[in-house]
């Protein structure tokens, strides 16, 4: 049974898809779009997109060398729109090691895979992972760690156990008489905010059409008088003569409480000159 294309033209590439699809899907589906007709406007931005996912050189296949490094089966191979630029070879990103591991991938691994890259590296757990490793491994995953002795670490009801029944994969290190035990389970997409795709396109601009309803809707709003915004009515601040009048009575009332203030205090005293 014929299995079915991920991808019907190599314009339907973008950067979830491109995980799933190997060389020959690539190869594939580009030289079928360039028979059919030419999409070199659209060239740069999809080699852009299979970047994530592969590695991708241009070649020069009149060069003796280069042809024998990149028509070996290993990388396949196809031709630029426009022929003058030569021709491109594509080969999977394979993730072999921790140090494979980036923003973009992270997301398109398995837990069971990710434990094993830990596994290999060297046999160290979870603390002997780079930090720059870590903030990217846990971008995709929730872990936890725990460290018990080896001969409580598949007690009924303990950790492990509540742990792989929450879905998580586990990775025993032995460490001594002690087992180290990694727990990591893949983060679920966060839900994107969709714009209204009948006003913006792909790339989030505003469409040209909508551009007209958006400065209709403008027209339909309320004067600022019946939203009650009346200039007259809001401007209620004191002009500048008001202003004076209000800092000079405010100084004199002060100048003259202080006065008040001064008579009560020696209110009653007689004051003595000295003369007997």
């Amino acid at each position: 049974m014929k299995q079915e294309a991920l991808i019907e033209s190599i314009l339907d590439l973008n950067s979830t898809n491109v995980w799933k699809l190997t060389e020959q899907d690539i190869q594939k589906a580009w030289n079928d779009e360039k028979n059919e007709g030419s999409f070199a406007t659209s060239e740069d931005k999809l080699l852009n997109i299979i970047r994530l996912s592969f590695d991708v050189v241009h070649y020069n296949p009149s060069d003796p060398r280069e042809k024998a490094k990149y028509e070996n089966g290993e990388w396949a191979t196809f031709q630029h729109c426009n022929e003058k630029k030569g021709w491109v070879a594509v080969r999977k990103k394979y993730i072999t090691r921790l140090t494979d591991l980036s923003y973009e991938n992270i997301r398109h691994i398995t837990a069971a895979t990710l434990l094993e890259l830990i596994d290999r590296n060297f046999g160290g757990g979870w603390d002997s992972i780079a930090l720059s490793l870590k903030d990217i491994i846990l971008s995709g995953f929730d872990i936890s760690t725990t460290t018990l002795p080896a001969s409580r670490i598949h007690a009924p009801g303990g950790t492990l156990e509540r742990k792989v029944a929450q879905g998580f994969e586990v990775l025993e290190i032995a460490k001594g008489t002690w087992i180290e035990a990694i727990f990591a389970k893949k983060k679920e997409p966060l839900a994107k905010i969709r714009m209204n795709e009948d006003k913006y396109d792909e790339e989030g601009n505003l469409r040209k059409s909508s551009s007209k309803i958006l400065a209709d809707d403008d027209e339909d709003l309320p004067e600022d008088n019946e939203l009650g915004n009346d200039d007259d009515d809001m401007d209620n601040s004191p002009d500048d003569g008001q202003m004076d009048e209000m800092y000079y009575s405010s100084i004199s009332e002060g100048v003259k409480s202080r006065e008040d203030q001064d008579d009560d205090e020696f209110a009653g005293l007689s004051i003595d000159d000295g003369e007997e």
